[in-house]
């Protein structure tokens, strides 16, 4: 009978996702692992950017646009920039500087909405079956900071301590990012200076030998290409990057505030309506509609069938498979399974 339950409760999600994806979305958030899909914006931009970039260069230098790869003058602006970078940051705050790169080309927190919605639905929860039923679903999250804001909730904490903790978690965390941020930014004005040094670097050269005139011209385009590596690489690669780091700051800091606000909520026993209504607040007054509510109820639903499928694929297992002495962790989902 659960599990016929579970399939109507599925058809209905599926049935309605095209009218509100942000349903099946936010019941998403009950899933092991983490939240990595690529930014097809920041990708899309960068590519196109480097595509329009080599379509002018073979269009204006034809068969000869190989000429504009100088691989000494690569390694001089690149090598420079980030060798100037080290100096200047500490090693520890330099180590991380591949994985920021890559964070900025990854969305990894939800659309506020559907945190908004989930949120919703566990104080639905809460108030129905008291803040101890969403414990294994707090197991489940992959949301790692809703996940132990949520723990510290359901094992009894102050209002005070979790909203501490969760803040002093915040500003931790926007130092990161803006120590990541602001070290691409420093690049980004490095590169450019390393672009005319290697210019003038060229210049001398050149005027070096102004004894054969045949290598004046030749001469002055490779000077003038470190300039134009140091250019691109400041604000084809650099800037954009530190603009899409902070942006990606602000979106995080935002669903943080509105899962701790969430939290403290369900944690006060606030009615769901009420909870709504405290986090539109931090939404764009289009970002939810009326129907939020029931979008919310859905999601109630989803959430409580698959917490039931889970626990019985869960005791069905032997012990050693879940790794943990016979009987330990089994838990009987008596009333969300009457619920559901």
């Amino acid at each position: 009978m659960v599990n016929d339950r579970t399939r109507r409760v599925d058809e209905r999600i599926d049935g309605q996702d095209a009218r509100r994806p942000v349903i099946a979305s936010a019941a998403g958030f009950v899933v092991e692992g983490s939240v990595g899909l690529i930014d097809r914006a920041t990708v899309f931009g960068l590519a196109a950017t480097l595509f329009l970039l080599a379509v002018v260069i073979v269009a204006g230098a034809g068969w000869e646009a190989h000429a504009f790869w100088q691989t000494p003058l690569v390694a001089l602006v690149l090598g420079g920039t980030l060798l100037t970078t080290v100096m200047a940051v500490p090693g520890a705050r330099f180590r991380p500087l591949v994985r920021l790169i890559r964070n900025a080309f990854y969305v990894r927190t939800r659309p506020p909405a559907e945190l908004v919605v989930l949120l919703v639905a566990m104080a639905d929860i809460a108030r129905r079956d008291g803040l101890l039923a969403l414990e294994r679903l707090a197991v489940g999250l992959n949301d790692d900071f809703l996940r132990r804001t949520m723990r510290m909730a359901i094992d009894g904490s102050e209002a005070a301590t979790i909203e501490a903790v969760a803040r002093a978690e915040m500003e931790s965390v926007d130092l990161r990012h803006a120590a990541g941020a602001g070290m691409l930014e420093s690049m980004g004005r490095t590169a450019p200076v390393f672009g005319m040094i290697g210019t003038l670097i060229g210049l001398v050269i050149m005027l070096g030998r102004m004894n054969d005139p045949g290598n004046i011209g030749p001469g002055m385009a490779v000077a003038m290409l470190t300039t134009l590596y140091g250019l691109v690489l400041a604000h084809v690669f650099c800037f954009p990057l530190a603009r899409r780091l902070t942006h990606r700051s602000s979106e995080e800091l935002l669903c943080r505030t509105i899962t701790l606000k969430g939290v403290l909520a369900i944690h006060a026993g606030d009615n769901p309506r009420i909870v709504e209504q405290k986090l539109r607040a931090y939404l764009p007054p289009d970002a939810l509609g009326e129907g939020s509510l029931a979008d919310a109820a859905s999601v109630r639903e989803a959430l409580r069938s698959r917490l039931v499928t889970r626990d019985r694929a869960h005791a069905s297992e032997p012990a050693g498979v879940r790794g943990e002495a016979p009987g330990a962790g089994v838990r009987r989902p008596s009333d969300l399974e009457e619920a559901a």
